[in-house]
């Protein structure tokens, strides 16, 4: 070995190996699965050079499998999302996430910045695949929090204009009621099916509506719940979409 591969390191994955006694594909997965420490912080890439560092392995991580997961995050105000997009870098990994999720979960419901609400990432391609290809059949709930008393006339030009909710000749399928409505604020829900959920802020914006709050509360028979805005929860074993 020369002397740079020497003071380049070892690879990490290679390290664990050794002082665990375990495979190479056992020591990545205890990495990917955050088990692993380096100098006293988490190291989740493999590939990762060492030299001389302490390396802790948690024993917990031992006889746990890492498993796919679908999860459902309460995506805040301000933050676009785009399909495929890395769930990486949005939320830490805590609890029974680990950072081997947050790596493989991939966006399956755009949003426009504008929007808060459900937001679903998944790694099972089955899940991702049935987001994509039914996603003109699946229906979204949103909820619609408006300042002052919304005038009928308004309402009717929303219905009038639902065309413009998606590209090409399909009209999306509509269905509006009102929640509440006081001379305070108005609370709106709408049922969308067949639309482009980014010219949903426009849509409203076009008919006179500038809401307080536009949320996603349900994607197909799947809700968000009472989940606070920025936490998540994965998805249960007996929720279809």
């Amino acid at each position: 070995m020369s002397d740079y591969q020497k003071s380049a390191g070892e690879r990490l994955a290679k390290r664990v190996a050794a002082l665990q006694g375990c495979s190479r594909a056992e020591a990545e997965r205890l990495i990917e699965g955050g088990w692993v420490r380096v100098a006293g912080r988490v190291a989740d890439d493999p590939a990762q050079r060492v030299q001389d560092e302490a390396i802790e392995i948690d024993a917990q991580g031992l006889g746990e499998t890492l498993l796919p997961v679908t999860l459902l995050w309460h995506k805040p105000v301000g933050i676009a999302l785009a399909e495929g997009q890395p769930l990486a870098g949005l939320i830490q990994a805590e609890g029974e996430l680990r950072p081997w999720h947050l790596k493989h979960l991939r966006c399956a419901s755009p949003m426009p910045a504008a929007c808060s609400g459900l937001a679903v990432f998944a790694q099972s391609p089955g899940v991702q695949r049935k987001l994509h290809e039914d996603a003109l059949l699946l229906e979204h709930e949103w909820m619609l929090d408006l300042p002052g008393a919304v005038a009928a006339n308004r309402l009717e030009a929303l219905e009038q204009s639902v065309d413009q909710l998606a590209p090409g000749p399909r009209t999306p399928y509509l269905k509006l009621s009102v929640g509440s409505r006081s001379e305070e604020r108005s609370r709106l829900r709408l049922a969308l099916k067949g639309y482009a959920p980014e010219r949903l802020p426009q849509w409203l914006a076009q008919a006179g509506l500038k809401p307080q709050a536009l949320q996603r509360l349900r994607l197909g028979r799947v809700a968000l719940g009472q989940v606070p805005a920025g936490a998540w929860r994965l998805l249960g074993m007996h929720e279809r979409f």
